[in-house]
């Protein structure tokens, strides 16, 4: 995807104050639109496995909370905030689990194994290199989409981009060479 340029940011606006209006479709469109963001959020933040939940909460809570959006075009930016805020309330409760028995749970596959070790050491990182190194590398989005996602500037995103994979880089190599 493109940058996003001045005609679709407006676009983004009339959809946002469609859905204000009670657009049940318009507001499909912005779950469209932001959906991969709000995953790769809640993704760098809580467990995998309460991700997908997680996501369908967070839009639940802006659908009903978008009336007091004054802004349209701070759309991004807004979720953004509701996703973040979502992560936080989910890990302060003290929820119990219990791992899946031997004969229930399949045998993981190397490479699966190797990228959930690697998202384990992102999730070590500070906040804002974990959130975009996310939204990058899992949800695929672009320096610029996440920019105009997150409601950042795109040199923000690409500091953060820099930062957080010399971070990693140097994580990677002190955890040493793999088997």
């Amino acid at each position: 995807m493109p940058p996003p340029s001045a005609d679709a940011s407006a676009e983004d606006s009339r959809t946002v104050a469609a859905a204000q209006q009670g657009d049940r479709a318009a507001f499909g469109q912005l779950y469209a639109r932001y959906g991969r963001m709000v995953h790769g959020i809640l993704l760098a933040r809580v467990p995998r496995a309460d991700v997908a939940d997680l996501v369908q909460d967070v839009f639940v809570r802006a659908m009903e909370r978008l009336a007091s959006l004054r802004e349209p075009a701070a759309f991004g930016g807004w979720l953004a905030a509701i996703a973040r805020h979502a992560a936080t309330d989910h890990t302060r409760r003290d929820r119990p689990t219990a791992p899946l028995p031997d004969q229930v749970a399949a045998p993981p596959v190397a490479d699966r194994l190797e990228a959930l070790a690697i998202l384990d050491i992102v999730r070590t990182l500070p906040e804002a290199y974990r959130e975009t190194l996310v939204l990058r590398f899992v949800e695929g989005l672009t320096g610029p989409e996440i920019a105009a996602s997150t409601g950042l500037t795109e040199g923000s995103v690409r500091v953060n981009l820099h930062r957080g994979m010399k971070l990693l880089r140097e994580r990677l190599e002190r955890k040493g060479p793999r088997e």
